[in-house]
């Protein structure tokens, strides 16, 4: 984008047309053309509650159009929390979350994202899953010793 004063407005010489090919030739972005943007994918995702301007929907339409500088440069990207819902709600199988893995891939392979990006990500997934498992363990102890009173 050029005009930092309307954001809206993209510079067609910069689009790369072949980033939809790019993104559907990876296992896991095959589906990107069957987008038809419903908006079930943003609807469904917790990150996009929490986090306004991250939008699965928008990601695709980005990719389609072939943004792939803006999208592969955005720190948006890493904020997937891999949580399934987008592909669960979404009518054309898109697969958003396996997107999203393709994506961040593309990323550090063409130099718009550290390496040490990826390990330190699933790292902090490991550790949310960890702390998710601990904190159900103590809800349902709690009710457990509830029920027995």
């Amino acid at each position: 984008m050029n005009d930092k004063k309307n954001s809206s407005v993209v510079d067609a010489s910069a689009l790369d047309p072949n980033f939809k090919y790019e993104v559907a030739a990876r296992p896991g972005g095959e589906h990107i053309a069957r987008c038809f943007a419903c908006a079930s994918c943003t609807l469904s995702c917790p990150v996009s509650e929490k986090t306004p301007a991250y939008s699965p929907r928008k990601f695709v339409h980005m990719i389609l159009l072939g943004m792939k500088e803006e999208v592969l440069s955005s720190d948006l990207i890493w904020h997937c929390l891999n949580c399934y819902r987008c592909q669960v709600h979404c009518p054309q199988d898109v697969q958003f979350t396996r997107v999203m893995e393709v994506l961040r891939d593309l990323a550090v392979e063409q130099g718009y994202a550290p390496a040490e990006l990826l390990p330190a990500l699933e790292k902090i997934d490991v550790e949310m899953i960890e702390d998710r498992r601990k904190k159900i363990e103590e809800l349902v102890a709690k009710k457990k010793t509830v029920q027995r009173k």
